[in-house]
């Protein structure tokens, strides 16, 4: 999947959120959104999901 399709697809779904639910469902799957693609980059760049844990389990301590 190209990068601009997947840009497209992400854009639908910012505006049908905006359009449906306001405002504040426009930030919620904006921010997700986000979350999500930084995810997908860190993983996709050879990070382990074991690590990702790891740094979160040490910041509760």
């Amino acid at each position: 999947m190209s990068r601009a399709f997947t840009g497209m697809i992400a854009g639908m779904a910012l505006a049908f959120a905006g359009y449906f639910g306001g405002f504040g469902a426009f930030l919620l799957v904006a921010a997700l959104g986000g979350a999500g693609y930084a995810a997908g980059a860190w993983l996709e760049g050879g990070g382990q999901v074991e690590d990702l844990r790891e740094k979160f389990v040490r910041s509760r301590r």
